[in-house]
């Protein structure tokens, strides 16, 4: 079979505001598909946080020292 133009080409023009439209769908599938990856990454940090919290002894407050009266000279 021998390979023509028309195979690999499409012959008909795709307007501005369809590849416009196509560009737009591919980029809102895209930035989309990239915040729910983010989403379930911080909810999962999120999660390992708060174990990890949990686990962890609660520390004692820290008492403020009071201020020394400076030195004279």
């Amino acid at each position: 079979m021998a390979a023509t133009k028309d195979e690999f080409f499409n012959p008909t023009k795709l307007s501005a505001r369809d590849k416009a439209a196509a560009t737009d769908h591919t980029a809102r599938s895209i930035i989309s598909a990239e915040a729910t990856q983010r989403e379930k990454k911080t909810e999962k940090l999120r999660q390992l946080r708060l174990e990890r919290e949990a686990a962890e002894p609660t520390p004692a407050p820290v008492r403020a020292k009071g201020r020394k009266a400076p030195a004279e000279h």
